[in-house]
């Protein structure tokens, strides 16, 4: 019960329904407040308690300052929390493993529960391994099946275990999909009380539901379970940076033009940590999937959520995805009353403001490894020309494309004046044009590949290998999926198809995407172009592309050529979407399909021609590009609220193949010894039921020497298990074919192979034994008296080395230290590899609270400090001394490094919140929940 300090408790009426509700206007200063801040202001306001949550803390959010830096912490307690299947397996089986460990501390093991409505969504283990034929979908449910039987018979014992936990089954959607077209609320139901839907949820892209008014992140796992406990989240009030928005969107520009642009525009502006709010008349003009496609990408700007207000096109979404009229009219008679409800005029109080005319978005793409590297589509060959000189030997004097594949279908193009944005007017004259109409040389290589029938083709640098429509960022969005089914459908009355090397992949967020392309007569197109229906799962952008075809793997590897991948996804950083594959790019639907019609980066797809129709006339972009007219009439004749209806009736019961899973029964686990799936893990070996005192840090050594920007995606496990790697090798050992290694996502359930592939990304570079790529670090327990060096070895290995010998581990780290994904394992492997602090020039917001959560503790250089200008070589052995202040109940500022060679300096203590300071006290953020749930 709230103690109501400011009497805001009071009734709402919507129909024949009343409502406990808590009156924002009861604080002072609460009108003028951004919508995100009201929202948690309504939060503080429920869940006053007179001991973590004050009258105190509630004034201070009415009266935020919006000029000043954060200081005043709060508690924010979720209404819910979503998980997906790769970040929520270890969440469960931490829940599992916490039931025994309250056992064995003469606890109850039925506490142990969700108390915030948990949710699951199986969606990223299905991988592309089979594509371009009618039967791709099934043979890869088959085969996920068959890699996965033991982690879904555990979260289907799970289904049934936990009180207010429920799954969805695989091949249903992606998680964040899922969440906007069903389980999102907008404003919860609960006891009788009405209030704010929000929530966190386990994959940093759960901002998607932003686009709806839900205000919630992405957390770790272990953020994630404490959620789940009835633990608040510890946050600083935010700065709310308004992001005005002006104009429409003009025909050829689609949402991911819009995304990106915005993306560029806050990267380079600085949102980490921040809110971000859109407001003004043109958010009124943006459509709810438009927001939704805005929303997702909140961790590409850096920013904590990216929230749009509730309005007239929030409710016009939700009756088509089939909410009742009784939640309808709630949603709007509760946004109204709390003033939650959008004001296109209003100008509310905010920290930082930015604006942008939505008519000046162009078409764009972004790459080849971040997503806030925003390409003018117009320049994107040009771009590409330079680009690809940092991954292959100098150009050859000669014709960038003189080989390049785009030759066989067409044999010239023509340079544009004026020309609109997609292809030129055939009104030219000159040489043909390439590499951006350039006639720079450019790399070439080109390769001769023979196909499994037999026919022959050349790929070179900068060949398109995977085009695949893939990720909830886009495959949400009506408008920019029938726009890619219209290209389909242009390009084969054309007389086009793919480029034979090129990889294709279609791969929705929900089944209500195939169900509007059925209805539309759009399914064979995409068929002839090779975008086959491959699963209803996140795919290409986490990693789960699928392998290349054969002959096309061997002619890259062997002859080292850089080719490209196109998605329409949200992530494209280095290593991440398919191991041969060195250049990635973020494109719209539509584009990807263009992309894959072109089959080379080196095309300029605005002016070049992408192939030869029926009579041998050269076929440009503009010829196949449909108009913002066509694209409307599909949408509006298409989608209705009976696909949504139809698809979530019975969301939860999954079919034959799920309900077929033998399961245990029981209130604690059956922990198989024999799985190398799901594990029992070691975080609560030897715990009491009081915490040992931190102490100081002495003789630790460095596992890791690592520059700027390395995200969680090169530190975490990801990808394809490698036979000759640590994880490969106890695979090996414990009886696993090759063929059966799966993902390490899919192995996210067993700590032996999760640590095995911490800080082992291809694309990693460890500072300490240069010259290497990947997870090798040089190992000082090795190293042989007077010869002043250590031997290179696999970090895993030396890990186990230094932790036999008791010797700490440190990393060392640039700026922005975790960015990418909100992954859990990134902070659990490197704690279980014996890192005991980090010290980078700065973090990512979810990796830094991560590690105080593993009991990993955060520092920072001075400002304007870094490892090389203070001469470190990671060869030091370092002490901390200052840590011990925290025994004390207070978290000092800095604590003092000093090395073995001479080098002191003063590390800031990264510990943010007295929250944060209680879990690094008690080892962990599940150890101090565990002791708290034992001594209620």
């Amino acid at each position: 019960m709230s103690a109501n300090s400011f009497d805001a408790r009071s009734t709402l009426q919507v129909g024949d329904e009343s409502y406990e509700i808590f009156r924002l206007d009861k604080v002072e200063g609460s009108a003028r407040l951004p919508y995100s801040l009201k929202v948690l202001l309504e939060n503080l306001l429920r869940t006053e308690d007179g001991a973590n949550i004050t009258a105190d803390h509630i004034r201070a959010l009415g009266g935020w300052d919006s000029q000043a830096q954060p200081s005043q912490e709060i508690q924010f307690t979720p209404a819910r929390v979503i998980m997906q299947d790769f970040t929520g397996v270890p969440c469960v089986v931490d829940l599992a493993t916490m039931r025994e460990a309250v056992k064995e501390l003469g606890g109850d093991p039925a506490k142990v529960n969700p108390l915030s409505p948990a949710e699951l969504v199986i969606d990223h283990s299905v991988i592309a391994d089979k594509f371009g034929t009618n039967d791709a979908f099934k043979q890869n449910v088959d085969l996920e099946y068959g890699r996965n039987k033991e982690r879904y018979q555990f979260l289907r014992w799970g289904q049934t275990a936990f009180d207010d936990f429920k799954v969805v089954p695989p091949g249903t959607g992606i998680v964040h999909q899922v969440n906007i077209e069903h389980l999102a609320r907008v404003v919860m139901v609960r006891d009788g009380k009405a209030y704010p839907d929000t929530l966190v949820g386990t994959d940093s892209h759960t901002t998607m539901v932003n686009g709806l008014g839900v205000l919630g992140w992405g957390v770790g796992g272990i953020e994630a379970e404490a959620a789940m406990l009835g633990q608040p989240v510890s946050m600083l009030i935010p700065r709310v940076v308004g992001f005005k928005l002006t104009g429409e969107l003009t025909p050829g520009t689609t949402a991911t033009d819009l995304v990106l642009t915005i993306t560029e525009m806050l990267r380079k502006h600085g949102v980490v940590g921040k809110f971000v709010e859109f407001y003004g008349e043109g958010v009124a003009a943006t459509s709810l999937a438009n927001r939704a496609t805005i929303g997702n990408m909140s961790p590409e700007f850096g920013s904590t959520a990216a929230i749009f207000p509730i309005d007239d096109e929030t409710i016009n979404y939700m009756r088509l995805t089939g909410r009742s009229e009784q939640q309808l009219a709630l949603v709007e008679a509760y946004a109204k009353q709390q003033g939650l409800w959008l004001d296109p005029a209003a100008e509310p109080d905010f920290s930082e403001k930015l604006e942008l005319d939505l008519s000046t978005v162009v078409p764009s793409i972004a790459g080849p490894k971040r997503p806030q590297d925003r390409i003018v589509l117009a320049e994107a060959a040009q771009q590409f020309a330079k680009d690809v000189l940092n991954y292959v030997e100098a150009p050859v004097a000669q014709q960038a494309t003189a080989a390049s594949p785009v030759d066989e279908a067409s044999d010239e193009s023509f340079p544009a004046s004026d020309a609109p944005a997609y292809g030129n007017q055939e009104n030219g004259a000159g040489a043909p044009q390439h590499a951006g109409g350039t006639g720079a040389a450019v790399p070439s290589h080109p390769v001769t590949v023979t196909a499994p029938d037999g026919s022959t083709y050349e790929i070179d640098h900068g060949a398109v290998t995977v085009a695949a429509i893939t990720s909830c960022t886009n495959t949400s969005n009506p408008y920019v999926m029938v726009a890619a089914a219209l290209v389909a459908k242009k390009a084969v009355e054309k007389g086009l198809t793919r480029k034979p090397w090129v990889k294709t992949t279609l791969a929705p967020g929900s089944k209500v995407v195939t169900d509007y392309f059925e209805k539309a007569g759009l399914t064979p197109y995409l068929d002839k172009v090779g975008f086959n229906l491959v699963g209803y799962g996140c795919t290409t952008c986490i990693g789960n592309s699928g392998p290349l075809p054969e002959e096309v793997s061997k002619a890259v590897n062997d002859h080292d050529l850089a080719v490209t991948s196109v998605l329409s996804g949200n992530r494209n950083f280095e290593g991440r979407i398919n191991p041969d594959v060195k250049m990635n790019y973020l494109a719209s639907p539509p584009l990807v399909v263009a992309y894959a019609l072109a089959g080379s980066m080196k095309v300029d797809i605005t002016k070049d021609s992408l192939g030869t129709d029926q009579d041998g006339k050269p076929v440009f972009l503009k010829d196949i590009w449909p108009t913002e007219a066509e694209v409307n009439e599909v949408v509006a004749n298409a989608i209705g609220e009976d696909m949504f209806s139809k698809s979530y009736a019975d969301v939860f019961a999954g079919d034959a193949q799920w309900q077929a899973l033998p399961i245990p029964t029981g209130n604690t686990f059956e922990w198989d010894a024999e799985s190398t799936y799901v594990r029992k893990p070691p975080y609560f070996e030897g715990m009491t039921m009081e915490t040992t005192p931190v102490s100081d840090i002495s003789g630790a050594r460095v596992l890791a020497k690592l520059g700027d920007s390395v995200t969680t995606d090169h530190i975490s496990p990801a990808g394809a298990i490698k036979a000759d790697t640590p994880a490969g090798k106890y695979l090996t050992e414990h009886g696993v074919e090759r063929r059966d290694f799966n993902s390490y996502g899919s192995r996210r359930g067993n700590h032996e192979v999760m640590i095995r592939g911490t800080f082992a990304n291809i694309r990693l570079r460890n500072q300490i034994a240069p010259g290497t790529e990947g997870g090798y670090t040089r190992d000082f327990t090795r190293s042989a008296e007077g010869e002043g060096g250590a031997p290179v070895s696999f970090i895993y290995d030396a890990s186990q080395n230094y932790q036999a010998a008791g010797i700490p581990l440190v990393v060392l780290a640039g700026k922005e230290y975790g960015s990418g994904s909100s992954r859990d394992w990134a902070a659990k492997g490197t704690a279980l590899l014996g890192v005991k602090a980090v010290i980078a020039e700065s973090y990512e917001r979810i990796h830094r609270s991560n590690l105080i959560g593993m009991g990993v503790l955060p520092l920072q250089f001075p400002e304007g400090q870094s490892a090389e200008s203070l001469g470190l070589t990671g060869e030091e052995t370092f002490d901390f001394t200052g840590v011990e202040e925290l025994n004390n109940g207070t978290t000092p500022r800095t604590v003092k490094v000093t090395t073995d060679t001479g080098v002191e300096f003063d590390a800031v203590v990264r510990i943010d919140t007295p929250g944060e300071a209680d879990y690094y006290r008690n080892g962990g953020i599940m150890q101090y929940v565990l002791r708290s749930l034992i001594r209620k």
